[in-house]
């Protein structure tokens, strides 16, 4: 299987890192983008950091296409999200603003600036989760969470029409509930996640581009 040329933002922690682990072991050339590299990150090698991006910043997406040289890309994970929790009586407008810049127009930034570099038939992947499921929502809460990944799915579907005359397959994966230190380490390892989420990956293609699911094949609704 030829090497590919792998792109995962929030890649110094929690799945971000885990999925840089899998693709250095597949022999694929990964490129980690973070705010900071972590000592896990740097102890996995990959091919080359970007640190310093922020999707919170777009002077430092913007930048980051113009260090890229001639690298193409043939897989762009965008991992990079944020979780603060939220109820009626706790309702914050800053924290539910920032999950909408972080977790909805941020991937949106990051696809824009890299929209060049993309490869025909690449493949543009987005961590949302199933609590952006409108369907799905039996249990409230979470309001600027729930909405931002809402809007990030919405954002998704949209790119996997525009993208599809260039052969660009958009997957919109929920990981699962994953013990990281967003979760307060509660749920499946980012091993079993990150071995779903690579299933997915390879079974990506245009006729099933857009869809939502979850790490395990079941499609979610919306």
């Amino acid at each position: 299987m030829a090497q590919k040329n792998v792109f995962i933002t929030g890649s110094n922690r929690g799945i971000g890192l885990e999925l840089t682990k899998h693709f250095l072991k597949k022999g694929d050339q990964v490129f980690a983008l973070c705010r900071k590299p972590s000592s896990d990150l740097i102890r996995l090698r990959p091919t080359r950091i970007f640190e310093g991006v922020d999707v919170l910043n777009s002077n430092s997406i913007r930048e980051l296409s113009s260090k890229l040289l001639d690298t193409k890309i043939d897989l762009l994970i965008n991992n990079a999200g944020i979780l603060l929790p939220d109820n009626l009586q706790s309702l914050d407008e800053e924290n539910i603003l920032t999950q909408f810049l972080v977790n909805a127009l941020g991937p949106l930034k990051v696809v824009k600036a890299l929209l060049p570099a993309l490869k025909p038939n690449a493949k543009l992947v987005f961590l949302t989760s199933r609590m952006g499921s409108i369907a799905d929502n039996s249990s409230g809460a979470y309001y600027g969470y729930r909405a931002s990944k809402a809007a990030l799915n919405a954002i998704a579907v949209s790119l996997s029409r525009d993208l599809s005359p260039k052969g660009i397959s958009v997957g919109i994966f929920h990981p699962g509930m994953v013990a990281t230190e967003m979760t307060g380490r509660q749920g499946i390892s980012p091993e079993e996640s990150v071995l779903g989420l690579a299933e997915r990956i390879e079974s990506l293609n245009l006729s099933n581009s857009g869809k939502f699911f979850h790490q395990n094949g079941e499609e979610l609704p919306w």
